[in-house]
């Protein structure tokens, strides 16, 4: 999952929701010296990214790329995922996707002394560049990806991945419409959050 979904399973606070978030920017992070509430965020964070690099579906999201971009399938799908999110966001939650993303913004803009320095870089462009609405757009989410081609440190060919989403889109969209109640039942049912 990428940043939308891990804040849709955030709680609504300022510490879950950096928590939910800061699963992607742990590294040389002492997570025991944090508030609890962020502590068991990030424990939120790793139990939706296994659960979801575990599953058959999103495995099976592996089958319709090409060789040289198998190998990149759980990236891919976790950014396609929250375009999916974003435009079936009413579905899932009986929240307002434009409120939930500016409070979304303030609190985590709110929490950024609990961050480490990468994470308030990426957390203030995120909110000043409006990166979760933009998610809605398949050619933004494309964007996206091709952004995490330059940082993975290898060669490869993940950037213009789009092209091969867009071709199977009705595919992603069936699993990610199938798979994500799954995810909802198994976060609800862990209550990692519930202290």
């Amino acid at each position: 999952m990428n940043y939308l979904a891990h804040l849709f399973f955030a709680q609504d606070t300022a510490l879950s929701l950096t928590g939910n978030l800061m699963g992607d920017f742990t590294k040389g992070v002492d997570l025991k010296k944090l508030p609890l509430e962020i502590y068991k965020g990030v424990e939120n964070h790793r139990l939706v990214d296994k659960f979801t690099d575990q599953h058959d579906l999103v495995r099976s999201l592996k089958l319709p790329l090409s060789v040289e971009r198998k190998r990149f399938s759980f990236i891919i799908s976790d950014v396609v995922f929250d375009h999916f999110l974003a435009i079936h966001w009413h579905k899932f939650s009986e929240l307002n996707f434009d409120e939930f993303v500016e409070t979304s913004y303030q609190k985590l803009l709110q929490a950024q002394h609990h961050m480490p320095e990468r994470m308030q870089f990426v957390v203030q462009r995120m909110a000043s560049q409006n990166w979760l609405s933009s998610y809605k757009s398949i050619d933004v989410t494309g964007q996206a990806i091709d952004s995490l081609s330059k940082r993975i440190r290898f060669k490869n060919n993940l950037a213009g991945a789009i092209v091969e989403v867009k071709a199977n889109y009705d595919e992603y969209e069936h699993v990610f419409l199938e798979f994500f109640p799954q995810l909802q039942d198994h976060v609800e049912q862990s209550k990692v959050e519930m202290i």
